[in-house]
């Protein structure tokens, strides 16, 4: 399984490398981490683009499912090969910006959907298995059910 995270909420600033993620941005991020771990998501490797607030983003989801994070600049931002960057690292979490992810999203499966900050996609075999809001991955780390 491929699974595209976009960053979480960041601050404003320059430069853009270095922008953190806000208080409500580590929120988020921790609640994605709950809610992989809730779904029972297990990863092999995790990606992340090297600009702080990816790589802060992917630092709290993947602390709950016990895996490291790898930054790659092909990560940063724009257009990337998907399959190229995954080849042989089994089940994957990318965690990078928009509007690569967007492309990359309706690259592998002809979906038209814009990935929100936070916003998460999972993706088996060219089909898209699930597209979760930050929202709705709040509930699920809350240990509740989505509406």
């Amino acid at each position: 399984m491929l699974w595209l995270l976009r960053h979480t909420e960041a601050a404003d600033g320059t430069p853009d490398d270095e922008r953190p993620l806000t208080e409500g941005g580590v929120t988020q991020a921790k609640d994605i981490g709950d809610a992989l771990a809730r779904l029972g998501v297990t990863l092999d490797a995790c990606l992340s683009s090297p600009k702080l607030r990816a790589v802060q983003t992917a630092q709290y989801a993947c602390a709950p499912l016990g895996v490291e994070v790898t930054t790659d600049r092909r990560l940063s931002g724009e257009p990337f090969d998907a399959s190229d960057l995954v080849a042989g690292l089994g089940d994957v979490l990318l965690v990078g910006h928009d509007p690569s992810f967007t492309l990359t999203l309706h690259d592998l499966t002809g979906v038209q959907a814009r990935m929100k900050k936070g916003g998460l996609a999972g993706i088996s075999k060219g089909e898209l298995v699930v597209l979760l809001r930050p929202s709705e991955l709040s509930v699920i780390a809350a240990g509740q059910r989505v509406a």
